[in-house]
C-alpha cells in the first residue's frame, strides 16, 4: 500500500494523462461488448436487450445458409486479399523511393503531394470519380469519345468495380502509410551503408541486405495488423462506391451489415455477423504473430 501511494503521489500527473485513454477504451470498446449477446438473441427494440427471447444460434445458422453468404464472404475475402497485395507493399515501395532520393526540396514536394489524398473523405474523393469517370458527363468519357472510343462505365461496370476499389484505396493511403516506413528507415545505422560501398555491394544490394533488413520489423509488425482487420475492407469507400449495378461485385460484409441492421432493424443478425468477423480477425493475429515470431524470434 504504501508503494502504491509512493507511486501516485510521483506519476500522479502522467496517471492524469492516462485517464481520458482508459475512459475511451472503457466507454467505446468494453462497455458496448455487453451487446454481444444481441448476436445470440431475436433482439427487439422495444423488449432491451435483456428481455428480448435468447434464439442461441440461429442468427449466424441464418447467415451462413443465407443466399448471399458465399457471395459476400467471397467479395470481402478478394478485396481483402487485393488490398493486401497491392495496397499493403505501396507504402513501402514509396518510402524506399523516397529515401533514395537526394534532393530535399523534391523529397519534401512528393511527400506533401502523396499525403494530401488522405485528408480527403471517401464522399470527396467519390465526387472526384463522378467529375472523371462519370458515364455522360466523365471528363475521361468525354476525351473517349473525342477520339472515338466507346464510352466506359468505370462506376457501374461490376467487372472493374474491384479494381477501382484498390486503385482508389493505394492513391488515398500511400503517403500517409509511408510515414513510418519511412521513420524506420531513419533508424538504419550509415556505416552499415558505408560497410557495404567499401565491400564493393551495389544500390539494389543494399536495399536487399541493409535497407529492407533494417525496417523488417516494422514491416511485420504492419502486416500482423493488417491481418487483424482483414475483413474490414473499408465500410466508408465500399458505401460511396455501390450501387445496384455493381453490387453483385463489391457488396461485402460490412455493407451487408448495414443494410440489415440499420434498415431492416434485424439487429440481432447483423450482430452476429460482426462477431464472426472479430472472431476470424483475432485468429488471423494469432496465427500471424506465431508465424511472425517463428521468422523474427520477437513476442509481441
Amino acid at each position: 500500500m504504501k508503494r502504491s501511494q509512493q507511486l501516485l503521489r510521483r506519476y500522479g500527473v502522467m496517471y492524469l494523462l492516462l485517464l481520458p485513454g482508459l475512459l475511451y477504451f472503457a466507454v467505446f470498446k468494453y462497455v458496448p461488448m455487453i451487446y454481444i449477446s444481441a448476436a445470440f438473441k431475436n433482439y427487439n427494440v422495444l423488449q432491451g436487450l435483456w428481455e428480448s427471447p435468447w434464439v442461441g444460434m440461429q442468427n449466424f445458422e441464418m447467415f451462413f445458409n443465407g443466399v448471399y453468404f458465399s457471395q459476400i464472404i467471397g467479395n470481402t475475402i478478394l478485396i481483402s486479399l487485393y488490398k493486401l497485395v497491392f495496397s499493403f507493399p505501396a507504402p513501402i515501395v514509396l518510402a524506399l523511393m523516397l529515401n533514395a532520393v537526394t534532393s530535399n526540396g523534391f523529397k519534401r514536394t512528393i511527400q506533401t503531394l502523396t499525403y494530401l489524398p488522405h485528408f480527403l473523405s471517401w464522399v470527396i474523393i467519390y465526387g472526384l470519380l463522378v467529375a472523371f469517370m462519370a458515364p455522360g458527363s466523365g471528363l475521361i468519357n468525354q476525351l473517349l469519345t473525342a477520339f472515338h472510343f466507346e464510352r466506359i462505365s468505370f462506376l457501374t461496370e461490376p467487372g472493374l468495380i474491384r479494381s477501382l476499389i484498390v486503385s482508389t484505396d493505394i492513391w488515398q493511403s500511400v503517403g500517409w502509410g509511408a510515414i513510418i516506413y519511412l521513420a524506420a528507415l531513419t533508424g538504419i545505422d550509415p556505416s552499415l551503408y558505408e560497410a557495404a560501398t567499401v565491400d564493393g555491394a551495389s544500390r539494389t544490394r543494399q536495399l536487399w541486405h541493409v535497407t529492407l533488413p533494417g525496417i523488417r520489423n516494422v514491416i511485420i509488425l504492419m502486416l500482423v495488423l493488417r491481418l487483424s482487420s482483414i475483413l474490414d475492407v473499408g465500410f466508408d469507400q465500399i458505401f460511396m462506391m455501390i450501387n445496384p449495378l455493381n453490387q453483385e461485385k463489391a457488396d461485402v460484409i460490412e455493407t451487408w451489415v448495414y443494410r440489415v441492421g440499420m434498415q431492416e432493424g434485424r439487429i440481432g443478425l447483423a450482430t452476429a455477423v460482426g462477431l464472426f468477423k472479430s472472431i476470424i480477425g483475432f485468429v488471423l493475429v494469432l496465427g500471424a504473430n506465431r508465424v511472425a515470431k517463428k521468422f523474427d524470434g520477437q513476442i509481441w
